[in-house]
């Protein structure tokens, strides 16, 4: 037997097909609790969309400590070989709006919810192990860039190229995003980067600053242009599908995660600043040290309750684990939870989808909207003298020593620190079919810009990149507009 339908208040109803009516014919009564019930719920039902990272797909799972990792930090859930944490991980596309399509050249997010015994733990990244910019005073600049033109209410290349024309820090990340991994056959076909420099301490006090590496053990897969928009056009919904079709069938998807460890005193005198998100550190100064195994084997019940509701900031940190003075990532500790209490109310860590699983929350935090006050009449002051929670000595993380003045700096402090010479080793690396696809990419979407002076801006960035790759995207760029004109 089905149960009863009742209203929210949980009076039983009768008729859930006919709104109540004065006379057969008449007008409707807006004593009808069901219809103006309905109704009402149903114009408050979205909520505002993520400014970024709107478009996305989630799943639970589990991380598994493979390797020994606590001689470089305490953090529990990483404390020994075999233990497992249940994780919740999201991806997303950046740039599109919830119903944006899945298959687009666009950097993947990849953040991660660990439910540790200490707490949760949010590592929020991409599928890119750099960005765009160095400095989060310019990420609303940026978005705004790439999002839809007040005007034409579409993307428009002029403006993207000119943000980038301003910006030669972007340069490394555009090699990153025109080449082939710029568009991932699927989320399961993808790595995830922490991207920033995080901090991990140990028990006897000692520091490391630390990269996390997501390497998909499905295997990197990517889609061309041609490949994207054939896709996009039988599915707008395909990474969502893959995903979730994968797991119903039991195809669990996996990372095996690594990291890169530099000792913190090395940090001051590296060749570059280690802490600057458009840079990677280079494999063979800091190797990768594999820690363990992430999966995902169980799909969200509700996509809204549990994906878009999903609230995940960069400044959950638990014990040994803590921020580093990547200033990308200094903005992040702020925008991101802020941005959530905006979207979700400032309860929102009460939803099940955020609220810790393998622990409590015990906290002074009451009332505001959507409040679920389950301290009763507990006192909401601390300190207080009726048994309630109480600070600890375990600190999160290890001090940092700072030094200088306050103000502004734009003067590097590193000798190789331009915002080049990592462009150009990657473009090296590459093939010379993965070159020419990436030219191709590069000058497609170039080649669109109206202004001469923006496109020979960009085009500086390449050449001072790399001299070859320069004059080759400068050549394909000429010939697509002389077509053009032609």
């Amino acid at each position: 037997m089905p149960k009863n339908l009742t209203t929210e208040s949980g009076a039983p109803i009768a008729d859930n097909q006919n709104s109540a009516s004065a006379g057969e014919y008449g007008p409707l009564l807006i004593q009808d609790q069901q219809l103006i019930e309905k109704l009402a719920r149903f114009n408050r039902e979205r909520i505002p969309e993520r400014v970024v990272h709107a478009r996305g797909s989630g799943a639970y799972g589990y991380f598994e400590v493979t390797d020994e990792v606590s001689s470089y930090t305490h953090a529990d859930f990483l404390s020994e070989v075999g233990k497992r944490t249940e994780v919740f991980l999201r991806f997303s596309t950046v740039a599109g709006n919830l119903g944006a399509s899945d298959a687009v050249r666009d950097p993947r997010g990849f953040a991660l919810k660990f439910y540790t015994a200490e707490g949760n733990y949010d590592l929020v990244g991409n599928n890119t192990p750099v960005f765009f910019i160095k400095d989060p005073l310019k990420f609303p600049d940026f978005i705004h860039s790439q999002k839809r033109d007040p005007y034409t209410g579409i993307q428009e290349a002029d403006n993207v190229w000119d943000f980038w024309a301003h910006s030669p820090a972007s340069t490394h990340q555009i090699t990153w995003l025109f080449g082939d991994r710029g568009i991932p056959a699927s989320y399961r076909h993808m790595n995830g980067y922490g991207s920033h420099t995080y901090q991990w301490v140990n028990e006897s006090g000692e520091a490391f600053w630390v990269k996390y590496h997501f390497k998909t053990n499905q295997g990197v897969r990517s889609l061309d242009g041609a490949q994207a928009a054939e896709v996009v056009g039988a599915d707008a919904d395909s990474h969502q599908r893959d995903l979730h079709q994968a797991i119903e069938r039991g195809v669990f998807p996996s990372w095996t995660l690594y990291v890169q460890l530099m000792p913190v005193a090395e940090a001051a005198d590296y060749r570059f600043n280690p802490f600057d998100l458009t840079k990677v550190w280079p494999h063979a100064d800091y190797p990768l040290v594999k820690v363990g195994r992430l999966v995902l084997n169980k799909n969200p019940e509700n996509v809204f309750a549990e994906v878009e509701q999903a609230a995940f900031s960069p400044n959950n940190f638990v014990p040994g684990i803590g921020p580093s003075p990547d200033k990308m990532l200094q903005g992040r500790l702020f925008a991101y939870a802020d941005a959530q209490r905006y979207r979700l109310g400032v309860n929102h860590t009460l939803l099940a989808v955020n609220a810790p699983k393998a622990t409590e929350a015990n906290n002074y935090g009451r009332d505001g909207f959507a409040a679920v006050n389950k301290s009763g009449r507990g006192k909401n002051y601390e300190p207080n003298s009726y048994d309630g929670p109480a600070q600890t000595d375990k600190a999160l993380a290890a001090p940092v020593a700072l030094n200088g003045h306050t103000g502004t700096y734009t003067t590097p402090a590193h000798t190789k620190d331009d915002d080049f010479f990592q462009a150009g080793e990657l473009y090296r690396l590459m093939s010379e079919g993965e070159k020419s696809r990436l030219i191709d990419n590069l000058a497609g979407f170039l080649s669109q810009v109206s202004r001469e002076d923006v496109i020979e801006k960009n085009l500086a960035h390449f050449h001072a990149a790399d001299e070859e790759y320069g004059s080759r995207l400068e050549a394909a760029v000429a010939k697509l507009r002389a077509g053009d004109e032609g």
